[in-house]
């Protein structure tokens, strides 16, 4: 489970009356409350009623606020993990953590969201990219059963002066795997063991952002932290986040 009672970036006062008065859906809802600043916040994906998730608040990024629902940057947290850990979320939202499947399921049932993934190497460069349009399972009554199938559209380069290229493209509309749950389509074993992580594989894939965290290059074919169109399969991110922002009015 996501670990939870993390105190946000404003003082507990003003957390608690947020709590008692509001209840954000996500980093938008935050937003509008006034809360500007990045760092951790309580959100409600379920219901009113149901407990408050912790989450990392993008709120500085342009296209933002983004609801930060993957972030890894130092190998703290071990990814390799199960079904029920990518679903119901692990990690601290102060540092290293997955928010949960059923979490963003959640979250993409009540608004319309776009995706955004950072990327950071060894050698400090940056990139980023975004897709127009995200969800989960949207149609699905059951969206564990449905393998919280991806739905993306709309890819863009965030800087066309530094392009990092388009690794999803073969992801989308696939099951997510995980070691001891082979959902994807690949008929010779499971890309979740094979490659040493959890995602929307195929067979198996061209981004694995949920692999094994290692120091840039290496000699182990796509195990790591990969994002092959930009650095290849045999080098392992420095850094990952995967964000999601509400679209805007005029963008539907």
């Amino acid at each position: 489970m996501l670990t939870r009672g993390h105190s946000a970036p404003l003082n507990q006062a003003n957390l608690n009356i947020c709590r008692d008065t509001c209840h954000p859906l996500d980093c938008s809802d935050v937003f509008a409350q006034g809360l500007n600043s990045d760092g951790v916040y309580l959100i409600y994906p379920g219901d009113v009623n149901s407990s408050p998730v912790p989450v990392y608040c993008d709120m500085s990024s342009d296209g933002g606020p983004w609801t930060v629902f993957q972030k890894r940057f130092d190998g703290g947290v071990d990814f390799y993990r199960g079904w029920e850990d990518y679903k119901f979320g692990f990690g601290r939202a102060s540092g290293e953590y997955w928010l949960g499947l059923q979490n963003i399921f959640l979250l993409t049932q009540k608004k319309k969201y776009r995706l955004r993934i950072d990327m950071e190497d060894f050698e400090n460069n940056t990139r980023h990219v975004t897709y127009d349009s995200f969800s989960l399972s949207p149609l699905a009554v059951n969206p564990d059963e449905d393998g919280y199938k991806l739905d993306i559209d709309g890819f863009k380069e965030g800087d066309p002066e530094k392009r990092a290229g388009n690794s999803l493209p073969n992801h989308n509309q696939m099951n997510f795997s995980t070691y001891d749950r082979d959902r994807d389509i690949y008929a010779a074993g499971s890309c979740a063991v094979m490659y040493h992580g959890a995602f929307w594989y195929h067979k198996c894939h061209g981004a694995n952002l949920n692999g094994k965290y290692q120091q840039g290059v290496t000699s182990e074919y796509a195990t790591g932290v990969v994002w092959a169109t930009w650095k290849g399969a045999y080098y392992s991110l420095k850094s990952s986040e995967m964000k999601i922002a509400p679209v805007k009015s005029e963008e539907q």
